[in-house]
């Protein structure tokens, strides 16, 4: 699956989102709006977005630019308590 470049967007600025940890702990992990899987920790983040096709020598550990973190950052991983 690839995340096709955006080309109204400059740069890479947050074409990937990972949701907020759901009851289980995963966290779904999207790109440019399409779904590219629910990810247990931040190894499957980083294959998520090699599959996809992203330079993962452009991505930081807390995601830099690309990634958007919602509901915690990239250490949260805890099951949703709501």
């Amino acid at each position: 699956m690839n995340c096709p470049p955006h080309p109204e967007q400059a740069g890479n600025t947050h074409r990937v989102t990972v949701l907020p940890p759901d009851a289980q702990g995963a966290r779904r992990v999207r790109c440019d709006g399409i779904d590219l899987g629910r990810a247990y920790g931040p190894a499957d983040v980083r294959e998520f977005l090699r599959r996809a096709g992203l330079d993962l020598d452009d991505v930081t550990a807390d995601g830099g630019d690309i990634i958007e973190w919602r509901g915690g950052g990239p250490a949260d991983w805890h099951p949703d308590r709501g």
